[in-house]
């Protein structure tokens, strides 16, 4: 999978320009992540971010706030360890359904529905319905 690191402090070499960013997300400065580009976001990779519970419930919150644009992981209350909710986070990062950028301490996080619409028309949106009916069929189990 072809990957682009935000960048998220000066350098002292202009970068090359000829691939297209991932996203319009805002630049911060700090430490910087990997992120698929738009165009090397495959179907099953995102498929398989959004088989799991844990980060299903990240996407949706994320889908829930997408006025707000950017979450900080600190948000999200899930009943697993630290090291496991990172795991979900870089998961869903690597896979193409989030953006995560550093904010001085904190890592924000905005759901890319933009290149997944543009990819994957009606996707998210199916998805995202299909949580919130079975939400409602099984009870209060947010997965």
């Amino acid at each position: 999978m072809q990957t682009q690191t935000t960048p998220t402090a000066p350098q002292s070499q202009p970068q090359a320009s000829s691939q297209p960013q991932a996203s319009s997300q805002p630049q911060a400065s700090g430490r910087s992540l990997e992120h698929p580009r738009r165009e090397a976001i495959r179907l099953e990779d995102v498929l398989h971010a959004l088989s799991d519970p844990m980060r299903m419930r990240v996407v949706r919150t994320l889908a829930e706030e997408e006025e707000t644009c950017e979450l900080s992981c600190s948000v999200f209350d899930l009943p697993v360890s630290k090291s496991t909710t990172t795991h979900h986070f870089r998961v869903l990062r690597e896979c193409g359904v989030i953006h995560q950028i550093y904010r001085g301490t904190a890592k924000m996080n905005a759901l890319r529905r933009a290149d997944l619409d543009a990819l994957f028309p009606g996707l998210l949106d199916s998805v995202l319905a299909a949580a919130a009916l079975q939400e409602g069929r099984l009870g209060g189990d947010r997965g």
